[in-house]
């Protein structure tokens, strides 16, 4: 089980994703427009720098949904492999067995 200042720590910064995910969109298309005057561009470019950093989608860690784990994470079922293993072998995940040949 992982320390759970670090899993909150996460939460916090998913929180802030969010929050800034359409400014921070925004920001990246003036910045990504060949269009864009120098002004305009600068200009973006400082108020992209303000926000805050944990407001970068990749700040955010994967996370195993039950322990926390942050490593061997597998995106698919939103586990790491020490707990996919655990529910794969009780029958709790639909369709996966263990294989043998």
């Amino acid at each position: 089980m992982a320390k759970t200042s670090s899993i909150e720590k996460n939460n916090r910064r998913k929180k802030l994703v969010e929050k800034y995910a359409a400014k921070r969109a925004e920001l990246k298309a003036i910045l990504s427009n060949p269009e864009t005057t120098d002004e305009a561009f600068f200009d973006a470019q400082r108020r992209l720098a303000k926000l805050p950093r944990n407001a970068s989608p990749v700040r955010v860690r994967n996370r195993c949904a039950i322990t926390g784990r942050p490593r061997a994470f597998i995106g698919r079922f939103g586990v790491s492999r020490l707990t996919f293993r655990e529910l794969a072998l009780a029958g709790k995940i639909p369709g996966v067995t263990k294989s043998s040949w």
